[in-house]
């Protein structure tokens, strides 16, 4: 039975976690009338922020499952950004660009005995030769042609499985030929499985860690081949191997094109123009699902944030971005910042980016700007990311709430940024790896558990179809969730995006060392 979870305190917003709120003081000069973080802290709720989620996952539902770049839910995304934008006086830009849409629908399968699929995208992946790349089906006998499958403990380049014309021999035409990497090319042993007669063929992947596990892209110049081609893991190399009189069925369809995608972008009506504050999350999902958690929660957090933030008297503009096709290579991002002229870039206080902000199983993780956890090259973190880092973890001290470092290495859309020598900071809640003990004694949840156990799955959703029961029971024992999201922990980040934001809308001086015009 489909698990719904129970919306729990939904309606009643965050006045709870609101009232906890501790002021972080605006700048002495600030006028008045300018609005305090408490202020902006009351108008930016859980109630509003789930709704814009709720508008997310209904045009998921609309649109085949997902809103991803490329597909129709994706623009129908953007359509809604735009209209809550323009309803808040925004004037947004609509930012036009093309990127390589990709469309994976192949398979590998063990069809008997001990019937078994393998992942796509973990466990093999389809060839990409420069010569094409044919497309097909075909089921048959596997035949294993010379592997080595003790070489995990031997040198490097212990297989020539595939190399010889010889390696083939006994195999019945329409067999699944399964080779191993070594030696001689992909191009070579896959052509050589062709002409002895195999209809599909699975290369598996040599054995000797590091690099020669995992997946690797077939490439090069396979002219004449015209069977379907998967390139498999080591270990799913060797199941397939393990299991005599194997029936295996291969199958390589994808679509491959260039299509429109799109960057919203919109900037408040106040503040200095030469001092822009950004701050920015990715709109797309994965193609397997609507992506609620990501990124649903930080571009719904960060909506509410624009929309009442534009209300108010700033002393530096803030610019607000929404990025396409982050789930394909952090492209919006890598688009919209090269084409800014270094005059433009100059005017880029810093940027904040938002990307996860309500894994059910969460924590609070702040981007390590000063590169305290080590995990960034020597130099690749801009001056002033530290004191963005600063500002993030008083705001989360003040609301006594712990935190974490999170990795800050370019995983998402602060890359482009900091690639341009543009000092960025932000939040994260985790995504696919399993929470310690230590921040179990932090925040509570699931140790071992992903901080996102549906992380680019179809079960990123509201509604909890799909998702590992045991598992989310024993979180919502803990935790408010709603399907995916985790509402205290989504309440708390929209406060701390609100805060951080308006913080630095009123003053960059820590970070680019640029006072507030009076």
């Amino acid at each position: 039975m489909t698990r719904r979870p129970t919306r729990r305190a939904v309606a009643a917003a965050s006045a709870g976690v609101l009232a906890a709120t501790c002021l972080l003081t605006v700048p002495a000069h600030a006028a008045n009338d300018e609005v305090t973080i408490r202020q902006l802290n009351k108008l930016i709720t859980l109630e509003a922020v789930m709704g814009h989620l709720e508008e997310l996952q209904e045009i998921g539902d609309d649109n085949g499952g997902n809103r991803a770049s490329g597909l129709p839910g994706y623009a129908a995304s953007v359509d809604y950004i735009v209209e809550q934008l323009e309803q808040a006086g925004y004037t947004p830009e609509v930012q036009a660009f093309q990127f390589e849409y990709f469309d994976e629908r192949s398979e590998l399968e063990r069809v008997t005995p001990s019937p078994r699929t393998y992942d796509e995208g973990s466990e093999f992946i389809r060839a990409d030769f420069d010569s094409g790349v044919p497309q097909g089906e075909a089921t048959g006998p596997l035949f294993p042609a010379d592997l080595r499958l003790d070489a995990p403990s031997l040198p490097d380049n212990t297989s020539n499985s595939g190399c010889e014309a010889s390696d083939f021999a006994g195999m019945a035409p329409g067999s699944v030929a399964l080779v191993q990497r070594g030696f001689c090319g992909f191009n070579v042993k896959v052509l050589n499985a062709q002409a002895a007669g195999a209809a599909a063929v699975v290369v598996m992947n040599e054995g000797q860690a590091p690099g020669r596990v995992g997946l690797v892209g077939m490439i090069g110049d396979a002219t004449g081949l015209t069977i379907p081609a998967v390139f498999a893991t080591f270990d799913a190399g060797a199941s397939l191997a393990a299991t005599p009189g194997a029936t295996v069925r291969v199958k390589v369809d994808f679509t491959a094109d260039t299509r429109t995608t799109w960057n919203v972008l919109a900037e408040t009506t106040k503040g200095n123009p030469d001092n822009v504050v950004m701050a920015g999350a990715h709109l797309d999902s994965v193609q397997e699902g609507p992506g609620i958690n990501d990124n649903g929660s930080g571009s719904a957090a960060l909506l509410e944030t624009a929309i009442q933030i534009n209300r108010q008297n700033l002393k530096n503009q803030v610019r607000f971005a929404w990025w396409g096709a982050e789930e394909s290579g952090l492209l919006g991002s890598n688009f919209y910042v090269p084409n800014l002229s270094q005059a433009e870039r100059d005017k880029i206080a810093l940027y904040l980016n938002f990307d996860m902000v309500a894994s059910p199983n969460y924590m609070f993780g702040i981007y390590d700007g000063d590169n305290s956890g080590g995990t960034a090259e020597e130099g690749f973190i801009p001056e002033g990311s530290a004191q963005i880092e600063d500002v993030f973890e008083q705001i989360y001290t003040r609301r006594n709430q712990p935190f974490n470092d999170s990795e800050f290495s370019g995983r998402s859309d602060y890359g482009a940024f900091i690639a341009a020598d543009i000092p960025a900071g932000g939040l994260f809640t985790g995504a696919e790896i399993g929470k310690t003990e230590e921040q179990v004694e932090m925040y509570g949840g699931l140790a071992g558990v992903a901080f996102d156990p549906c992380y680019h799955s179809a079960c990123d959703n509201l509604t909890g179809e799909g998702q590992d029961e045991a598992v989310y029971d024993a979180l919502a024992a803990e935790y408010d969730l709603v399907g995916n999201v985790n509402t205290e922990a989504l309440d708390i980040n929209a406060d701390v995006i609100g805060s951080a934001v308006v913080t630095f809308a009123y003053d960059t001086s820590t970070v680019n060392g640029v006072k507030p015009r009076r």
